[in-house]
């Protein structure tokens, strides 16, 4: 079975290898605005957080546009309460276009206090008359094509301002395996219809989204009138699978020549909670469950 499995993951990575050569009642309000992509000068870049890995970031690509500053105004929400920038490794065609679609949709959505925002009603479904590309997703084991895969790196960034802001999270999935751009237990899958990513705006204010993808690096901002407390993720491995690695003839490499086409991960299964820290001196811990990954196997090319 495990053989048939590597064997379905061949024929999917056959796929991205050619391209290159994851409702009623709506609680959150759409601001209408302009579909202009940000230029940023070299000045604008002095004063950009840029991180090399994925985490918090405090300086994010908008905070000069004027959509954003006249959002920021009309509905009161002067004060970034968090932002995280997930930094994306090596996305393909399909992806990079899927997650620039939804992060221009997430754009301006605004979340008034006690509702819940839902990533699937707000900007789903992810399909091609929306606007979206088939990407590549995780079922199980396996890599799939599917419309609008890619569109998890949002859910994910979004779970991370979610949590650094200290709101309540309804609903987070995680992935079937581990990505490369988050620890275990900080990431989140949608999938339309079956999976969502939600969280309560648990503030008595409202709180304004804004979003920009800038080259690799995806940014996600939350604006309120209080900055969040300090937040410090913890994650306890509690066992790893090591992931196999799947050799492959490529003609088109020299005898004895090796090309990784995937790098693998382990699997694993994570504890993961937050300790926040409060400006009052108040420290509470919060449990965020358990996730649990198949191994990413690692696929490597060589030459005959």
């Amino acid at each position: 079975m495990f053989k048939d499995k590597i064997s379905a993951i061949m024929a999917n990575l056959a796929m991205l290898l050619a391209l290159e050569s994851y409702k009623p009642n709506k609680t959150a309000e759409k601001i209408e605005e302009k579909k202009v992509e940000i230029q940023v000068d070299d000045t604008q870049k002095d004063e950009i957080d840029m991180p090399n890995v994925s985490g918090p970031v405090e300086n994010v690509p908008w905070q000069y546009d004027e959509d954003f500053l006249k959002a920021q105004e009309e509905y009161n929400t002067p004060v970034l309460m968090a932002a995280f920038c997930s930094v994306l490794v090596d996305p393909l065609p399909g992806e990079e276009h899927n997650v620039r679609t939804a992060a221009s949709s997430v754009k301006g959505i605004l979340v008034p206090p006690n509702s819940i925002f839902s990533q699937n009603q707000q900007i789903g479904p992810y399909t091609k008359e929306r606007g979206y590309q088939i990407g590549t997703s995780f079922a199980g084991p396996n890599l799939v094509k599917t419309e609008g895969g890619g569109v998890c790196k949002i859910a994910t960034t979004l779970y991370n301002v979610a949590v650094l802001c200290d709101l309540e999270i309804i609903e987070r999935h995680y992935h079937s395996m581990p990505v490369n751009y988050v620890p275990y237990g900080q990431d989140a899958t949608v999938a339309y219809g079956h999976k969502d990513f939600r969280f309560r705006n648990n503030k008595d204010y409202p709180i304004l989204i804004w979003s920009e993808l800038i080259g690799d690096r995806l940014y996600i901002g939350f604006y309120g009138q209080e900055k969040g407390p300090e937040v410090e993720w913890s994650h306890n491995i509690l066992n790893t699978i090591e992931y196999p690695t799947q050799y492959r003839v490529n003609p088109q490499l020299k005898p004895g020549e090796k090309r990784v086409v995937l790098k693998g991960i382990n699997g694993a299964t994570v504890e993961s909670k937050v300790i926040i820290r409060y400006k009052n001196g108040e420290v509470k811990t919060k449990s965020l469950g358990i996730s649990s990954y198949h191994p990413l196997p690692e696929i490597v090319e060589v030459g005959e």
